[in-house]
């Protein structure tokens, strides 16, 4: 199945990934936080759109949900979850073969206590993020996470004359969310500000949980983001949101906030590799923290770009875990690399052994191919900072594909002593 995009439609990443699936499964649901682009994305490749968020179609699909069976396909089922006997519905449907290219369902939320099938074995379920800074055209990349996966990055010794000139601190503050990105810088910041606070008055409801203290669930938030970067554990991100109270939420409640803010697709953890072999132990497994959108978290600790570029007093949460900037940066980066990896069917992780005396960024991770990737708020590398990259080449010999460091600098180019790729993030792609 091919497919033309309609007029004035900017492609995603996303988009070829998506039609792959449908060109070989019956139903494919695409998930995502709000505004992330999920409904224009898809009505690229649907003939029929059922938005559910509609009541005259909601109650069309709940007195003859066979619509979707007697509507040309692709089927496009936009908020499902207004309605989640649809899921079922989709699902009985595969069951009685419905042919390649039947369905998509697009939703910002997995709706709390409905009874619905996991669709396990009949519904494809993949992520779609905020726009990695490849979809948001600062620069051509030169290199490709396709081809370090392979191993033919190697094979190039030149990469760009050109120079790369990115402000990556505004691209924090600007935001991934293509609608936000395209107002002022001020209207910008109102909102993200608006999209935060919608979280705990409007999501949180429409999703079926009963936020008694929506400034408890904001001040959590902040916490978590506090926490970007990091493998901090969530006790130690309730005690820092709620600091200096007497009552403080129960360690439930707490567990429902991240239940809930992952239901809303707004928590985007990375997980830890586990190499699947020898003894590892030592091997710390925590995920790292990161919030759908670095500029959600910038909102949150109250950084604009001019305080993050030049610098402002530090917050407790800043000294606990370290420089915000540098690690909203990583957050930056690593919301590109997830896309990177989805679209080439890998996927994204941390490493990091228990003591912390060895500590890897990211890792892609595709079969038995690795690439490691070190994340740099700088123009410049030393031999330090590559110190672990070359510690995990050494472990892993033929595995580990390409060694990489993703700085701020103009430049794309290999270092002729050890080989290490150093790759402004602008020029990094899928």
């Amino acid at each position: 199945m091919s497919h033309v995009h309609k007029e004035g439609y900017t492609p995603r990443l996303i988009d070829s990934y998506l039609q792959m699936f449908l060109d070989g499964l019956p139903a494919l649901a695409l998930e995502g936080p709000k505004a992330v682009g999920k409904t224009v994305s898809a009505s690229q490749i649907a003939s029929t759109i059922l938005p559910v968020d509609e009541k005259r179609i909601r109650q069309s699909l709940q007195a003859s949900p066979e619509i979707i069976n007697t509507s040309k396909p692709p089927v496009l089922i936009d908020e499902w979850q207004y309605f989640p006997d649809i899921w079922n519905y989709v699902r009985r449907s595969v069951d009685a073969k419905a042919p390649a290219g039947s369905f998509i369902l697009t939703g910002s939320a997995y709706p709390a206590g409905a009874k619905i099938h996991s669709g396990a074995g009949r519904i494809v379920r993949t992520r779609m993020r905020p726009l990695s800074l490849q979809e948001r055209h600062l620069a051509c990349p030169v290199v490709q996470i396709k081809d370090c996966l392979s191993g033919k990055a190697s094979e190039q010794t030149e990469f760009s004359a050109k120079a790369c000139e990115v402000d990556y601190i505004a691209e924090i503050t600007s935001s991934g969310f293509p609608g936000i990105r395209a107002f002022p810088k001020a209207a910008q910041v109102e909102q993200i500000n608006s999209y935060l606070k919608n979280i705990a008055a409007v999501d949180f409801p429409d999703a079926g949980y009963n936020l008694r203290r929506p400034d408890s669930l904001l001040r959590w938030m902040t916490a978590y983001a506090a926490a970007t970067g990091t493998t901090a554990n969530y006790s130690e991100i309730l005690d820092a949101a709620t600091a200096g109270e007497s009552e403080k939420p129960s360690k439930a409640t707490s567990i429902a906030y991240r239940d809930m803010l992952q239901n809303l697709w707004i928590l985007d953890d990375v997980a830890a590799w586990i190499p699947g072999e020898g003894d590892f132990s030592r091997l710390k497994q925590a995920p790292k923290h990161f919030l759908a959108d670095p500029a959600l978290a910038a909102a949150l600790l109250g950084y604009d770009a001019e305080a993050l570029r030049f610098g402002a007093e530090e917050s407790r949460y800043d000294q606990r875990y370290g420089a915000i900037a540098g690690r909203l940066f990583e957050a930056l980066v690593a919301l590109s690399l997830k896309t990177y990896a989805q679209v080439n069917q890998a996927h994204l992780r941390h490493f990091r052994t228990r003591n912390g005396d060895r500590e890897v960024d990211f890792i892609i991770e595709k079969g038995r191919s690795i690439v490691a990737i070190e994340v740099k708020l700088a123009p410049t590398v030393s031999t330090k900072d590559i110190r672990h990259l070359l510690w995990l080449r050494e472990k892993y010999g033929p595995r580990c594909k390409e060694l990489i460091v993703v700085t701020t600098g103009p430049y794309a180019y290999r270092r002729k002593e050890d080989g290490v790729l150093v790759v402004p993030a602008a020029l990094l792609g899928a």
